[in-house]
């Protein structure tokens, strides 16, 4: 039996060759017994399709059949389908990228607003208090900017070992005072806008039996967004009969390699996405996990379909089911299929926190097996394969290899409690090159909340090729470039550089291990990785409030020092409140305590709570409500905006979120995000 030969060179690639490249090894398969009508007609058909595709121009179609498909209207409808599909698929791109340009305007719109606003701000503090005032009643008439004038000296915070301690009272005329109150009452009034805003903040509690943690109604909402768009590009114009089965089944392909880009692009640690919307890729990493989980459906259900296509339309032809895996490209659909799942067992929450070692090299391994049995699998998905390939390439290559990365040597040290290890570095910050950005590796510095990705060569060969991440514990360095003029006084800027490691299993308890003979040893870091977002909404707030529960302080030690050395802190009268929850009374060794009495001299009001292996847990929604409303009282300006970072526990964030959506509820405006120190 011989295989149609084409007539005449392929001038574009029509719909209807892409959708039965199989057919020729389809063929092979399809008995011609004069009793097996369908088959006969199955036979034609896939050979008029062949041999259209090489004769017709796009969106043509000119069956060559006297007998076959021109006479059946089924296998016309599935023909305009597929094409259909083809084209449609291209408006999932253009969405895409409208709803990137939409949440990038709506980024950069609020930061050029408080951009502007800190320029004011600058500008106030060089003219004096009369401009401020000015300002005041600018702002209150265009209901732009805020700031608030006082000209009364802001009292020293304190600082105690439980959380009911009070600043001093501030006198003030009683009438006044009242007065205050009343307006904040007012403000405080409960509204549709806020019940919409608790809502979107509130947190649910993790499903039942699986124990599936779940995120915000917010982020929620955005996930089930994205899945309505793809369910409706999945299902748009699709029937559900035999000849659409197979329609179904190249919609879902389509859909899989279109979204195989955007996979590649959330998981990036460098890429264009946070330029654009200011995310970087660990709060872009939830909807990268979110997405493979669909992507993994969508490839299921390409599967299934296409052995639904097999059972009603080849199977009574007497193709059997051997004879249909056979076929080269169903066989490498399968393994790549395979493949996809595989990786997404071994991603899930328990096995990457249990076994991250186990986590992170199968998903190597398995994602470039994919890509390869992908690629191979139907020529149609090899654009978005490459496309994918090259954004790991520059990521992983260019990037985390080449420019991200330094070695240097750092101290082990073994803290009080015996089981953390503080990994220490500190250099002189050169100069910015004028073709590397400042900040393209942690040599030119970094800000408050960054991470970087550490790999210890000299721990084992099998540790030679790992990197883990860890929140960097310490201040951020000044990135001022030191001055050329003889007579400044202005030094070149050093950077201290800190990791807190608690040992657990695996990497911790080597480094643990290794750290007791070691006290010193070159380590590599690449990164820093981040985002500004919380710094900037602190700074844009009269209260902050900090929270940190064990660990968690690493991010917030930085990040309290960061508000706290605000030059522009004295004009907008902000107050910093940092609470820090242990279970030990050892952990508090993990941040010194000349650290601490820094942050006091600086205003800063530290509130230790006592371990909770003594006191068991403390009621961290009543401390965060107690103190979001104390300070809006005391508070001088008319209106009063509360940031709260939370870093811990999930438990623990998830108590912080839920205390703040409480007093949304009540029409505060207090504004919450929550900073995960593990992976």
């Amino acid at each position: 039996m011989t295989r149609v030969q084409p007539t005449s060179r392929l001038t574009a690639a029509p719909p209807s060759y892409l959708i039965f490249t199989f057919s020729v090894d389809l063929i092979e398969y399809i008995p011609m017994e004069k009793s097996y009508e369908d088959s006969k007609w199955l036979r034609n058909a896939l050979r008029a399709a062949l041999s259209t595709g090489y004769q017709s121009t796009p969106g043509s179609f000119a069956p060559t059949i006297q007998d076959g498909p021109q006479h059946r209207p089924g296998f016309r409808k599935l023909i305009e389908a597929l094409e259909f599909s083809r084209w449609f698929i291209l408006t999932y791109h253009a969405a895409l990228v409208t709803i990137l340009l939409f949440v990038a305007a709506v980024h950069w719109g609020d930061k050029i607003k408080k951009h502007r606003g800190r320029k004011l701000l600058a500008r106030i503090h060089h003219d004096g208090v009369p401009s401020m005032e000015r300002l005041r009643i600018k702002s209150q008439e265009e209901g732009e900017f805020h700031v608030s004038v006082d000209s009364g000296q802001s009292s020293e915070s304190s600082s105690t070992l439980s959380g009911n301690a009070t600043p001093p009272d501030v006198k003030s005329d009683p009438h006044e005072e009242s007065s205050l109150l009343g307006r904040k009452k007012r403000l405080w009034r409960p509204s549709l806008a806020s019940y919409v805003k608790s809502w979107l903040m509130y947190q649910p509690r993790p499903l039942p039996f699986i124990h599936k943690t779940l995120p915000d109604n917010g982020t929620s909402l955005l996930v089930l967004c994205f899945f309505g768009l793809n369910i409706f590009y999945t299902l748009f114009k699709t029937s559900f009969n035999v000849f659409g089965l197979f329609s179904f089944a190249d919609r879902c392909g389509l859909l899989f390699a279109a979204n195989f880009p955007l996979l590649y692009l959330f998981a990036a640690k460098n890429q264009p996405i946070k330029r654009l919307t200011g995310y970087s890729y660990e709060s872009l990493n939830k909807f990268h996990r979110r997405l493979g989980e669909m992507m993994c459906l969508l490839g299921f259900m390409h599967a299934v379909a296409m052995v639904g296509v097999w059972n009603y339309l080849l199977r009574p032809s007497g193709v059997t089911f051997s004879h249909f895996l056979a076929i080269r490209m169903i066989s490498l659909g399968f393994v790549t299929l395979f493949c996809y799942e595989m990786i997404y067992f071994t991603s899930l929450a328990t096995i990457r926190q249990r076994y991250y070692e186990l986590f992170l090299a199968s998903h190597v391994f398995l994602q470039v097996a994919a890509l390869v049995f992908l690629f191979l699998h139907h020529h149609g998905s090899r654009p978005y394969v490459l496309v994918s390939l090259v954004i790991y390439i520059v990521d992983r290559l260019v990037f985390r290899m080449a420019v991200k990365v330094t070695t240097m040597p750092a101290d082990l040290t073994i803290l009080p409690d015996g089981e953390t290890v503080m990994v220490s570095a500190n250099w002189s910050i050169p100069s910015p090159s004028s073709f590397i950005s400042p900040r393209s590796s942690i040599i030119h510095g970094w800000k408050p909340t960054d991470h970087v990705f550490l790999t210890l060569p000299s721990l084992s060969h099998f540790h030679r090729f790992q990197a883990h991440p860890f929140t960097i514990a310490s201040t951020a360095p000044s990135t001022e470039a030191p001055s050329t003029d003889p007579e400044s006084t202005r030094t070149q800027p050093h950077a201290w550089l800190n990791l807190l490691i608690r040992s657990r299993s695996g990497f911790s308890a080597d480094l643990l291990t290794y750290a007791r003979t070691h006290p010193r040893t070159p380590i590599r870091l690449d990164g820093p990785y981040g985002s500004s977002h919380c710094i900037d909404m602190l700074l844009d707030c009269d209260t902050s409030i900090i929270i940190a529960g064990g660990s968690g302080i690493a991010v917030a030690f930085p990040l309290a020092w960061a508000v706290a050395n605000d030059p522009l802190r004295s004009q907008r009268r902000a107050k910093i409140t940092l609470i820090w929850i242990v279970h030990t009374r050892s952990h508090f060794s993990w941040l010194p305590e000349e650290r601490l009495s820094e942050l006091r001299d600086l205003g800063v009001e530290v509130v230790l709570e006592d371990p909770t292996d003594e006191r068991g847990r403390p009621d961290v929604k009543r401390m965060v409500r107690d103190v979001a409303e104390r300070e809006a009282v005391e508070g001088k300006s008319e209106r009063c905006r509360t940031g709260v970072v939370v870093s811990g526990p999930g438990g623990m964030d998830r108590d912080v979120r839920n205390s703040c959506a409480g007093v949304v509820r009540n029409g505060m405006d207090v504004r919450v995000r929550v900073e995960k120190f593990g992976w």
